[in-house]
């Protein structure tokens, strides 16, 4: 519903701006300009679906070896003793366990298809340990922050949209990305933990923590090290090892677990096609809305305002272009997908705002459009603290890409 009120407002706004350009200021160009982004906009959105295909069946046949091949399994069991720290009020054994280091597994791996329904089935299992069925539990607020503060692994889809849109190195944003959703993350679980008075001064959790923490300063103090060039170069050489490596793994692990590994990617691959082709009408829809409302002048005039009011502070406004992903993402994965598209579009994959609306895309989730599916699938209406910890944890992972993106990105 939320995203219907956006779509609507692209336009009367647009719509609105263009009618005072044209009567007040004589710019009989604006109402071309805007029909004409129409047919552009829609002629782009379906050609960036349809080059999804390829790469999109390379790495759902992947994930789907993986799948097979016990690595969510794998997941599941080394994330056990952390939550159950996170998870109190869980009883030990319970099978919403299982579903849920399941989903957060899935999610890590962006195996988004098989995420939602494991997600789904955990909130109806958290829902029989519920004593009061209208208000949500702190077991279900911590999962759905876990889930909404986006920790993801594998970044598949960006990488995928940075290709297709010409990126001269798509796996460049991966390091800063995951740095970028670790701090998110991290800030969703102590926020979350200070709600429900859950106590992370325990051996596990600190020496979980403690690491990562310790493994992403030492990323950070690394990279800081070296010049902006030899920063890209490692980063993106990294990333690559990194994503071979993944492939290799999942192959080996299905060898292991005597899957016919072949079968098994083309399986997942077989849904590569089917998924480009059922995002095409909502990147259409977004992305014609989009152009519409750049094409009228009122995009350009609330970035130039937003960075004027930075740069009166004192402020470096370079990331002022990006922000308009970011303001979307608690609101539409779709919406936002489209932000991120039209700031590559219009900036240049490889341009600092194009990079950095990427990380913005990828280091939060929906938390809006998460809460509402997940809470209304058991029939919650007293959300209690879920919408307050999900958006500190999206303006963590807001600030931390930033911050991030100056460092590996800026000049």
């Amino acid at each position: 519903m939320v995203l219907n009120y956006i779509w609507v407002a692209f336009f009367v706004i647009a719509f609105v701006i263009a009618l005072f350009r044209l009567v007040f200021m004589g710019d009989m160009e604006v109402f071309p300009a805007m029909m004409n982004s129409t047919f552009e906009t829609s002629k782009t959105a379906f050609e960036i679906s349809l080059g999804l295909t390829g790469v999109l069946s390379l790495w759902l046949g992947i994930m789907r070896i993986g799948e097979k091949g016990g690595v969510i399994n794998m997941l599941s069991r080394l994330l056990g003793p952390v939550f159950v720290k996170l998870f109190p009020d869980i009883p030990k054994g319970h099978p919403v366990t299982g579903s849920i280091f399941m989903n957060l597994s899935a999610n890590m791996l962006g195996l988004d298809n098989a995420a939602t329904p494991l997600g789904l089935k955990a909130m109806e299992q958290l829902q029989q340990l519920n004593g009061k069925k209208d208000t949500a539990t702190n077991p279900m607020i911590m999962f759905l922050v876990l889930n909404t503060s986006g920790l993801t692994l594998i970044p598949v889809s960006i990488m995928v949209y940075r290709a297709q849109l010409g990126a001269a190195q798509p796996t460049d944003v991966f390091v800063p990305l995951l740095l970028a959703t670790f701090f998110s993350t991290l800030a969703g679980i102590v926020v979350t933990s200070l709600y429900q008075r859950i106590n992370l001064i325990n051996r596990t959790m600190m020496l979980t923590l403690g690491t990562l923490c310790f493994a992403v300063s030492g990323i950070i103090w690394g990279f800081g090290k070296l010049d902006k060039d030899t920063m890209n170069v490692v980063s993106t050489s990294v990333a690559n090892i990194l994503l071979m490596c993944i492939i290799v793994g999942f192959i080996l692990a299905g060898v292991r677990k005597k899957v016919n590994v072949y079968d098994a990617f083309v399986e997942g691959a077989k849904d590569g096609f089917s998924t480009a082709v059922r995002i095409i009408p909502y990147l259409v829809a977004i992305l014609v809305a989009i152009g519409v409302f750049r094409a009228s002048g009122a995009m350009d005039m609330l970035i130039d305002g937003v960075r004027r009011g930075v740069e009166s502070c004192g402020g470096n406004a370079d990331f002022v272009g990006a922000l308009p992903t970011a303001l979307m993402k608690p609101l539409s994965g779709s919406g936002a997908r489209g932000m991120m598209v039209d700031a590559m579009t219009a900036y240049g994959a490889d341009s600092f705002v194009g990079r950095l609306s990427c990380i913005f895309q990828g280091s939060t989730d929906t938390t809006f459009y998460i809460l509402a599916v997940y809470f209304g699938s058991v029939g919650i209406r007293n959300t209690r603290h879920a919408v307050a910890c999900g958006l500190m944890a999206d303006l963590a992972g807001v600030i931390a890409a930033v911050l991030i993106a100056y460092m590996f990105f800026g000049t």
